[in-house]
């Protein structure tokens, strides 16, 4: 099948997902949007809302109509390393014999991921950049494809552990979930308080997955809208000519070299979706918030006068 087709394929089976999706998910298209292109780009996200906005559900569903392999890690301050990762065990034979942990799947829900201490956080390190993980000195390769699709609550952070910047910079968007409209939750409450339920079926294999994320990696890309990305990344640091003053006034550090590469992805993964062959500048854009947001440090100054990191952002276009 040639690239041309198999680009056909994903934009039909990306409508049929977003429809298999909205069975049980009502609103928070943008969410689902983004992580979409984050499993078609290979990439993982980092979900942040309030309770009961359905984070949870939404990334149980969104495997569901994937066909994969789903563990949930519900991260808690006892939680250890081992927990996630597996430990070797001496078996009835007096030999170490290794216990796979829940890593060891396709999607992870890695729920409430800042409940945990940093060395427990830290064992998602190695999955997320390298797709192995070593236990005892042993090397382990994950399966693929590999998602680890985490949840924060923004609101509640007495006794919670804040994800160090190096683990951040391993999401490739971050995602901000908000209140439905009056509409929607009188959808929701209508679907949910009722005896039905909603069945989702598998619309894609693991095969087709790795497919579409080698697809989107052949794309081409123009030189001018590759330029763009990187000196869009590079007005988030402080110290570049390019910076713009809410950038030099404002933040103490900016995006590093994996924002770019996500801005590329992502732009292509954006196009790819939408039928068309090749990113723009408008396919960046589309996905700059979400890859940025997570990857710039404000200052004091811009906390007290209340500078968000979107006005920011948007001043960098």
């Amino acid at each position: 099948m040639s690239d041309v087709e198999v680009l056909k394929q994903l934009v039909i089976k990306h409508q049929a997902l977003k429809k298999e999706i909205g069975k049980r998910i009502i609103g928070q298209e943008a969410a689902v949007d983004l992580i979409l292109l984050s499993i078609f780009s290979g990439g993982h996200s980092l979900l942040i809302g309030v309770p009961g906005l359905a984070k949870t559900l939404m990334v149980h569903t969104i495997s569901e109509t994937l066909g994969l392999d789903f563990k949930r890690i519900q991260f808690t301050p006892d939680l250890m390393p081992s927990d996630i990762l597996g430990s070797e065990i001496l078996d009835e034979t007096s030999r170490f014999k290794f216990i796979k942990g829940p890593i060891f799947s396709n999607i992870i829900l890695a729920d409430e991921i800042n409940r945990t201490p940093p060395k427990t956080q830290a064992a998602l390190l190695e999955a997320m950049q390298e797709r192995t993980v070593t236990v005892a000195g042993h090397h382990h390769v994950l399966a693929k494809p590999f998602f680890v699709l985490a949840t924060q609550n923004p609101i509640e952070q007495e006794g919670t552990y804040p994800l160090p910047e190096a683990q951040l910079d391993r999401f490739m968007f971050s995602i901000h979930l908000n209140y439905p409209s009056f509409e929607e939750e009188v959808q929701v409450v209508k679907s949910t308080t009722n005896d039905e339920k909603v069945t989702i079926k598998a619309l894609l294999s693991a095969q087709e997955i790795n497919e579409f994320q080698h697809l989107i990696r052949r794309i081409p890309v123009a030189d001018n809208v590759i330029e763009y990305a990187v000196k869009l990344v590079s007005k988030t640091r402080p110290n570049s000519e390019n910076a713009p003053e809410i950038v030099t006034n404002y933040i103490d550090w900016g995006a590093g070299p994996r924002a770019s590469q996500n801005l590329i992805l992502g732009a292509k993964a954006n196009a790819a979706v939408n039928g068309k062959y090749s990113p723009d500048i408008e396919d960046v854009q589309a996905v700059a918030y979400a890859i940025l947001k997570h990857r710039i440090v404000k200052n004091y100054k811009a906390e007290a006068e209340g500078i968000s990191e979107k006005q920011v952002i948007e001043a960098l276009f």
